[in-house]
């Protein structure tokens, strides 16, 4: 998928009620456990200025405004305003969070005003990777650290459904779950990072197993959770019956206990300006 239609794609489709199902399904399934260890490896401290780039329905934004406490600054920044507009909805009263609706590729913020930059799960989504990452460089302060972390390769349990999307809906409609999980070559990231300015440059690829819904359950509250909603919107219900049939069936061998088991490997990237 060319980046300007991989950009489309997302700006258009996360609207209407996916930010919502968002943080409803997919922050407590997968988005919170993987921010969790993000979190970790920043080490935020308290009175830290943390910027949260990508930031979707804010799980890392709130995270990190527990840490840096009263006397830190938080920042949370996305392109898409239905995610943004959960995100103020779900922060807790009394939690200061400025939220920026804007472009990683261009951001309105001053040079230096950030001790930390983080980015959960999102570089992968944006057009000009270069631009967003110099960006990042720019916003840091002197000897400030970039964390990013990224999913890949395409797990089995996604691979299975992106075919199934592809057979039973349109024959490009699974391309979105490659999207997720199209960035995670640590040579790649190297030289993403080195080309923005960065030096101290750490590539580290981790397992993390992840307990997800029965299958039905979670197939239809990832879809309904992602742009998959807009692609899945316009399919019969004899369609969504058999896409759901199929699925299940090639997801059966994930299943315990009622739920299923998943292990997906993150690329975790920490840098210095």
């Amino acid at each position: 998928m060319a980046p300007e239609a991989r950009q489309a794609f997302y700006d258009a489709s996360y609207a209407g009620s996916a930010p919502e199902n968002y943080e409803r399904y997919f922050v407590p399934a997968i988005g919170a456990p993987i921010a969790a260890d993000l979190i970790e490896v920043a080490s935020i401290q308290p009175g830290e200025r943390v910027l949260d780039v990508a930031c979707g329905t804010g799980v890392v934004t709130r995270m990190a405004a527990e840490r840096v406490g009263e006397d830190g600054k938080v920042a949370g920044l996305d392109v898409n305003p239905g995610m943004l507009a959960v995100a103020r909805s779900v922060t807790p009263p009394g939690t200061s969070v400025d939220w920026h609706e804007t472009s990683a590729e261009a951001m309105p913020l001053p040079d230096g005003s950030f001790d930390v930059v983080l980015c959960q799960m999102g570089l992968q989504f944006i057009p000009d990777k270069a631009a967003a990452l110099r960006e990042m460089y720019r916003t840091l302060a002197p000897a400030g650290r970039v964390v990013l972390n990224l999913p890949g390769p395409t797990p089995p349990l996604f691979a299975a459904m992106a075919e199934a999307l592809a057979e039973h809906l349109q024959p490009d409609s699974g391309k979105f779950a490659h999207v997720v999980f199209s960035l995670h070559d640590a040579h790649e990231l190297r030289r993403l990072m080195s080309e923005a300015g960065f030096h101290d440059v750490d590539v580290e690829a981790r397992p993390k197993a992840l307990r997800l819904p029965a299958p039905a359950d979670f197939l239809w509250q990832y879809v309904h959770s992602t742009p998959l909603a807009g692609v899945v919107a316009g399919a019969s219900d004899e369609q969504k019956a058999s896409l759901e049939h199929d699925v299940c069936a090639r997801w059966r061998d994930a299943v315990t206990d009622g739920g299923m088991e998943m292990t997906v490997t993150i690329t975790t990237v920490t840098a210095r300006k």
